[in-house]
């Protein structure tokens, strides 16, 4: 992953998050969740860890 794709990646997540805590909807709160988890996992997976290796 490019660290411009990094950098997007963790725009989306911060938007996310943002309308999480403004949604009054419960499906609507935990569909975000979800969503806010998956692009967390797939960031990790795509920055290799400190020894240079990717999960």
């Amino acid at each position: 992953m490019t660290e411009h794709q990094v950098r997007e990646q963790e725009f989306q997540i911060a938007r996310y998050r943002r309308l999480e805590r403004e949604v009054t909807d419960p499906l609507a709160v935990g569909l975000l969740h979800i969503i806010i988890e998956d692009l967390e996992a797939g960031l990790r997976r795509g920055r290799p860890d400190r020894h240079g290796l990717r999960d």
